[in-house]
């Protein structure tokens, strides 16, 4: 057997995944609480040990040893944290900010224009692992970029820089930030027309700063010692996931244009591979997007934010994702308890009553951060008419949607969850999927199967498409 260990630190649980890369099997998975504040490799020898004794690993008599292959990736102790700097908020900044999050990073501060002391300051005063400088298209705006870069310069941040503005400046960007003594990669510019998205050579710059400086400062240097190295940040696996399952491989189809939506404790995020187009006759507008678009929502976590969810969307409405399942409540306080859920981010529920408030939780997370990632449109009054503008990703013709994260694997009610990610009436100018096939990760391996795509792409797949649970057709 060719045994492939496939782990993911994350913040809460170090989860692994043993495979048989040889026979495309799923041999088994296991997690354990991880030890961010103390030897990350206590939470992944706690892991370890419960896969190798776990009945379908033992009865093969499968040791250690026998394993050929290890990868990991990691979200741990706040992932990749980074700072998006460009010129027009809805131009070089978004560029950034779409560059960042598709390498796997959740964007702690965004900033347009000409930096100021008290942005420098909120800058080193913030929690940040990494920062995008932008700005200007290539032959454009020069001036923007070189001030930020001598005011980068002169601030206290020890966090690594990657620049990506306007060709004719970048090398100059580097050369006095270098010269103040931090550490630069140069890459190409994030948008080097008001047309042109070129986000993949700084998706590639920020994971080979992830890979080579800030693993050591989260505390996995021990793991690479085990493992070999951290490959990527755990939401960069999940998105190369997405598009194996979405693209397929040339000698194994994909499934076609998808959308993975992962409701986790702390964000809940939405990753789309599918161009997006008009499907009507509306003219699209703003940037253009890139066939895998990968969205976080920090304030949509499920223990963490669960106050704030209630808050954003009232408890009417939360409470109305269980209306048929009211009874099983009783006199529950919903914001009581969602501040319990806050306070208390391990809550495992223990009763149908904790399960139908994580339903709910879950299916209001899901429709607020599908809402945000898909396309709007708006009417507008021309000389011909009304027309319509589409902003965003046209989603609604997409035909599938993956749910993964803890509460689709371990919790219940999974197509309740994802139909809050669905096309509403009562919302039409919101671009969701309409008529969606439903899938579940039931056994956590998305992950895996990114950090796999890179070495076994077509075994990746084949294995995916085994284990997504299709569920029952949705009622939307």
């Amino acid at each position: 057997m060719d045994l492939a260990l496939l782990v993911d630190f994350g913040s809460t649980n170090t989860k692994l995944v043993l495979i048989d890369l040889e026979g495309e099997e799923l041999i088994g998975t296991a997690q354990s609480g991880s030890t961010v504040t103390d030897n990350m490799m206590n939470g992944f020898r706690s892991a370890l040990a419960k896969l190798l004794a776990s009945p379908e690993v033992a009865r093969r008599g499968i040791s250690e040893s026998a394993i050929t292959r290890k990868l990991a990736c990691s979200s741990a102790a706040g992932g990749l944290r980074m700072v998006a700097i460009g010129l027009v908020p809805q131009l070089t900044l978004e560029a950034a900010r779409r560059a960042a999050l598709g390498a796997g990073a959740k964007v702690v501060g965004s900033y347009a224009h000409e930096l100021t002391g008290e942005d420098v300051k909120a800058i080193e005063r913030g929690p940040c692992d990494a920062i995008l400088l932008s700005g200007g298209t290539d032959g454009g705006n020069k001036d923007v970029a070189l001030h930020n870069a001598a005011m980068l310069a002169e601030s206290s941040i020890e966090a690594p820089f990657i620049v990506a503005a306007n060709r004719v400046v970048s090398p100059e960007c580097a050369r006095i930030l270098q010269q103040s003594g931090k550490v630069v990669e140069l890459t190409e510019n994030v948008l080097p027309g008001l047309e042109t998205l070129n986000v993949e050579p700084a998706r590639n710059a920020i994971r080979e700063t992830f890979v080579r400086r800030i693993v050591k400062a989260k505390g996995l240097d021990k793991a690479e010692a085990y493992l070999g190295n951290i490959l990527m940040p755990t939401p960069m696996a999940s998105l190369k996931a997405a598009e194996l399952l979405a693209n397929g491989t040339d000698d194994e189809p994909g499934i076609g244009e998808l959308m993975v939506v992962e409701v986790g404790g702390a964000t809940t995020n939405v990753h789309s591979v599918a161009t997006g187009k008009p499907t009507g006759q509306a003219c699209l507008k703003g940037l253009p997007e890139p066939l895998a678009k990968r969205t976080v929502e920090g304030d949509l976590g499920i223990r963490y934010n669960a106050a704030t969810i209630v808050e954003l969307a009232g408890e009417k409405r939360v409470l109305g994702n269980i209306s048929a399942h009211r009874n099983v409540l009783g006199d529950l306080g919903l914001g009581a308890f969602c501040e319990h859920l806050s306070s208390n981010v391990g809550f495992i529920p223990q009763d149908d009553r904790d399960f139908l408030v994580d339903v709910a939780l879950a299916k209001t997370a899901a429709h607020i951060a599908v809402e945000r990632h898909a396309g709007t449109l708006t009417e507008a009054l021309t000389p011909s008419g009304h027309i319509f503008i589409q902003y965003g990703k046209d989603l609604t013709g997409l035909k599938t949607i993956i749910g993964t994260g803890g509460v689709f694997a371990f919790g219940r009610m999974p197509e309740e969850i994802l139909k809050g990610g669905c096309y509403s009436h009562s919302e039409p100018m919101s671009l969701r999927p309409k008529e969606p096939t439903f899938y579940v990760d039931r056994r956590y391996i998305l992950y895996a199967v990114g950090l796999l795509s890179d070495i076994a792409p077509s075994k990746a797949l084949r294995i995916a498409k085994k284990h997504l649970q299709r569920l029952a057709a949705p009622v939307v």
